[in-house]
């Protein structure tokens, strides 16, 4: 069975953790008390000579008419040991919070001073719990406020748009007279069908500033609309949600103004240029589509807030039962029925708003479909497959016996021992050391899954992953196990072709046709192979590619930290594409791609690319946070920059010059990953810590673990010595020890992944909301800038 302390690290918000009961505290606290109560010492003097021999001589007498005094006299109801005080308290004068406090009617023991401080600690516990469910009950009712406003909103648009186009079928032929007579007659003013066309526009927003004002909103400057030359309205309106709805969830629904001013603004006031309809059914499928997604974000939240209330009222009840087993009170029933009417037990706000939700989105999101509505609101979760562990364990050992096979054959050809080989380690070996770099990151994201589920790391929740599409260990073990056996099972087949005459044209081929295979895979549209993992993949690319443009979300900077380590990964990358577009399988020259200038050039390039995305992403997340500690982590990035590239120029022009910056650069660039790896990233190093050197909560419960990481992340971080020393032979030699230093990387990275997660799940250090504030398509307006 598992204990609830366990059981209640796994399920917490990791982002609501510090609003939690603190359980293992007041543990803490129960055990002293268990300590204080134990019965002191005997007296090494004599009984004789004890100053209360007589006391203690007639203490079982005392105690048997305590007993039957108690029997006697007592009452059928149990005497209050303890009285929970309420009072309210208003800071501000504007919100009234309830405090409770506790004092003992009945003394316990002549140690009361321990009991007396775990109640008042017990007192700070369930006020903090309390006043964090009423802040997040606050927003959320008041996000559902303005959710309920924007559908009125939008069903008043869809029924303007419905209502229009019949008015437009049914007037369709007096419509086409009315422009005939009109091409046939010249007015000053304009023509009948202009000014038709211009009071059919004003008509309709009219229409729209009525319906939209029946719902509250209002719209600045409405009065004094004005009309362009020809004629027509000029659209200058913005709505402007009232400030009673909009402040009802503490501020937090205005920070959607910017991100959704242009939807509005393309949405009602700005009409095409051709007088055409501006409210079209593609812009409001697009606004009902935002307003949906929000539902199921707000209902989202509630549900967490849900599980923070029964989790909390489970912590309460079982440190009251230990108390009274240490105690030997029955102190728990005064203190739970507290507990019971406290605030976040008693209020239904939030069990009553899931119900309207659920109401809401059933009418209008799944045609009164109750099972389609609550496949969105409650995704459920996928079962493990056995399937799935056997074609793991099935290509494993195919792997196995394939690389083993491989490594006889390239023996027996003197691949890797003649240098009459060297085309095949500068132009097919890259090839397979991409596939074999990707299949072995793929394996360590699976031992990372592996590891975070069995220490009950919330990673799904942390990276926002869905519930229904994230990938499991075992599948992650089975993608990379597929995708090894068919890399190794080609080099194989590459290998046994040669060996058997072939034309080197057709068997170099090999190596492009598994790329392209590999390609369509992972861009195949159909519902196979993966789809949402693939399609998420490409999606996170996309957004690191394109940074500072997109909002950098947890999972986004932990792929672009991924990439930073897979740079002989797309300098192969690089050699790979060369290899094809100069179509070396033909010409088999080698040097063609690596004497060129332009593919000399790329190295730079290719090596800064990750860094300088994820520098991009640090200046995104300080702009939007305001937090300098992104500029400080930029320069990490910076630095590792500017020691790539020292290291590519050196291994070209090797002087004692460049031999000077390479180690100046690197070791500069190595502190700081090291400081940031141990400090900022796994929150170790702190002298202060009740674990020497460590963090004050750790996940895993041997400490010898974290100091052999530290140790083995910073032998991994120096492997750029290896550039300076140069343990080479030949070139053989050479490309299978930077495979090896590549590998290690990848080790290394998969390593840090598991510490990485383990501090936001702890303490959420990268500062991740636990609910999404979801841009809206009708936007509040601060301003009129």
């Amino acid at each position: 069975m598992v204990k609830f302390s366990k059981e209640l690290e796994a399920q917490l918000i990791p982002e609501w953790k510090e609003a939690f009961v603190n359980y293992c505290l007041l543990k803490k606290q129960i055990k002293k008390i268990k300590i204080s109560r134990k019965p002191k010492p005997a007296s090494l003097y004599p009984i004789a000579h004890h100053p209360y021999c007589g006391l203690y001589l007639f203490q079982p007498v005392r105690n048997l008419a305590r007993t039957f005094s108690d029997k006697l006299f007592s009452s059928s109801e149990t005497p209050e040991i303890l009285e929970v005080r309420r009072r309210k308290s208003s800071e501000n004068g504007d919100d009234v919070e309830e405090i409770y406090q506790t004092e003992l009617v009945q003394l316990f023991s002549e140690e009361d001073e321990v009991v007396k401080f775990f109640f008042a600690r017990l007192d700070e516990e369930l006020n903090k719990v309390n006043q964090f469910h009423k802040s997040k009950e606050t927003e959320f009712v008041g996000r559902g406020d303005i959710l309920k406003k924007q559908l009125d909103i939008l069903a008043e648009l869809k029924q303007i748009l419905s209502d229009r186009k019949k008015r437009n079928l049914s007037g369709s032929n007096s419509h086409r007279s009315l422009d005939s007579s009109a091409r046939n007659s010249d007015f000053s003013a304009g023509s009948p069908g202009e000014l038709s066309e211009t009071q059919s526009e004003t008509s309709r927003t009219d229409e729209i500033i009525e319906a939209l004002e029946r719902n509250g909103v209002n719209f600045i400057n409405s009065a004094t609309r004005t009309k362009t030359k020809g004629g027509k309205p000029k659209m200058s309106l913005r709505v402007d949600i009232p400030d009673a709805v909009a402040g009802a969830d503490g501020g937090g629904a205005r920070s959607i103004a910017t991100a959704t001013s242009v939807l509005w603004e393309e949405l009602v006031n700005n009409p095409r240029s051709g007088g055409g309809d501006f409210i079209t059914r593609k812009k409001i499928q697009c606004a009902e589509k935002m307003i949906r997604k929000a539902f199921v974000e707000l209902y989202r939240g509630l549900g967490l807030l849900k599980t923070y209330s029964s989790l909390n009222m489970i912590a309460f009840t079982k440190i009251l039962k230990k108390f009274d087993k240490v105690s030997g009170q029955q102190a728990s029933s005064s203190y739970l029925k507290v507990v019971k009417r406290s605030q976040f037990t008693s209020s239904d706000k939030v069990v009553r708003l899931m119900d309207e939700v659920e109401s809401i989105f059933t009418k209008h999101f799944a045609n009164s479909d109750r099972k389609k509505a609550m496949k969105f609101l409650r995704p459920h979760q996928q079962k493990d497959s056995h399937m799935v562990t056997f074609f793991v364990g099935l290509f494993t050992g195919c792997f196995v016996s394939l690389f083993s096979i491989y490594i006889i054959l390239a023996h027996l050809s003197g691949i890797f021992t003649s240098g009459a080989q060297v085309s095949y380690m500068e132009t097919v070996y890259p090839v397979f050391s991409v596939f074999a770099l990707l299949s072995l990151h793929m394996f360590m994201y699976g031992c990372n899954l592996f590891m975070w589920k069995s220490t009950r790391i919330n990673y799904t929740f942390i990276f926002e992953f869905s519930p229904t599409t994230a990938l499991r260990y075992r599948d992650a073990f089975l993608m990379g196990t597929t995708f090894m056996t068919a890399v190794v099972g080609a080099m194989v087949i590459h290998l046994i072709l040669r060996a058997a005459g072939f034309s080197a044209n057709q068997v170099d081929t090999i190596p492009g046709v598994l790329l392209l295979i590999f390609i369509c895979v992972l861009i195949c549209p159909f519902d196979a192979f993966y789809r949402p993992t693939r399609f998420c993949f490409i999606r996170i690319l996309r957004n690191i590619v394109c940074s500072p443009f997109y909002k950098v979300l947890m999972v986004d900077f932990f792929m672009a930290d991924q990439l930073t380590s897979q740079i002989p990964l797309l300098r192969h990358l690089e050699s790979t594409a060369c290899y094809f577009m100069a179509q070396s399988f033909r010409t088999h020259e080698y040097n063609t791609c690596k004497n060129g200038r332009i593919y000399r050039e790329l190295a730079y390039l290719i090596s800064f690319s990750p860094y300088f995305w994820r520098a991009m992403q640090c200046i995104r997340r300080w702009w939007d946070e305001s937090n300098t500690d992104h500029l400080v982590n930029m320069g990490k990035y910076v630095s590792a920059m500017v020691a790539a590239g020292v290291r590519i120029t050196y291994a070209r022009e090797s002087t004692n010059l460049w031999l000077i910056a390479v180690l100046v650069s690197s070791v500069v660039a190595t502190l700081y990953q090291l400081y940031w790896d141990f400090v900022k990233d796994w929150g170790l190093l702190n002298p202060k810590s009740k674990n020497p050197w460590l963090r004050d909560d750790l996940v895993l419960k041997n400490k010898n673990f974290y100091y052999f990481s530290i140790a083995v992340n910073l032998v991994l971080r120096v492997a750029w010595i290896e550039t300076i020393v140069r343990f080479r032979v030949n070139h053989v030699q050479s490309h299978l020890l930077d495979f090896l230093l590549a590998s290690l990387e990848v080790i290394r990275r998969g390593h840090w992944n598991f510490y990485r997660v383990e501090n936001e799940h702890l303490n959420n250090v990268g500062h991740f909301r636990a609910v999404k504030t979801v841009p809206l398509p009708f936007r509040d307006m601060d301003s009129d800038d």
